[in-house]
């Protein structure tokens, strides 16, 4: 793999060009494009990130760039549904404790389901053209980038996305952190 802050050089020219933005026909593909790197690159991706609004979200910019960290997310998620007068965050701690981290996975598994960040993603990039998705590994395996990616098509299937994916994508399939295969994806297309 090319050198991280030479492939971030050529993502930033790519961001750029107005017709990464304003080209939504790819002959019925959708505009959503995954940056893959080697999960040791993990805070030189993560800077580039964070400066990502600032250099784009200016009066007169052509972008409109929101940056979703789909852990915090998740939690925001959690801390917004309510069991009696407590949030589902509020519980997880005793519920690990009582009924260990395999119980507590399963049930947060319809809570945290793709269907909800669809939802909860939808109603926050409304007024941005450009979605950056990041915080995968951190939710993992609670969700998988795969089924956010498939929920994600009908819900903003106008804006670009770009997902930052600590791991390998060629095309057809996931591998987080260069060791899990994640599932096949082949609808977004590589950056870089």
């Amino acid at each position: 793999m090319r050198d991280i802050k030479q492939r971030l050089s050529e993502l930033n020219d790519i961001l750029k060009e107005r017709s990464f933005i304003k080209d939504r026909n790819r002959g019925g593909e959708l505009n959503f494009y995954i940056f893959d790197y080697d999960p040791e690159h993990e805070l030189i991706v993560r800077d580039f990130i964070n400066y990502i609004p600032d250099k784009y979200n200016y009066e007169g910019s052509e972008i409109r760039a929101i940056v979703i960290d789909l852990y915090e997310a998740m939690i925001e998620i959690l801390n917004s549904t309510k069991v009696t007068d407590k949030t589902i965050l509020d519980l997880i701690p005793a519920m690990e404790e009582k009924d260990g981290k395999d119980r507590l996975s399963r049930a947060l598994k319809p809570i945290v389901s793709p269907e909800n960040f669809n939802k909860l993603i939808s109603k926050k990039t409304e007024g941005y053209n450009l979605v950056v998705i990041t915080g995968v590994g951190k939710i993992w395996p609670f969700v998988r980038s795969h089924n956010i990616l498939n929920n994600l098509q009908n819900a903003i299937e106008s804006l670009t996305v770009i997902m930052f994916y600590p791991g390998i994508y060629d095309q057809h399939e996931l591998c987080l952190f260069n060791l899990f295969k994640d599932d096949n994806y082949y609808r977004a297309f590589r950056l870089v």
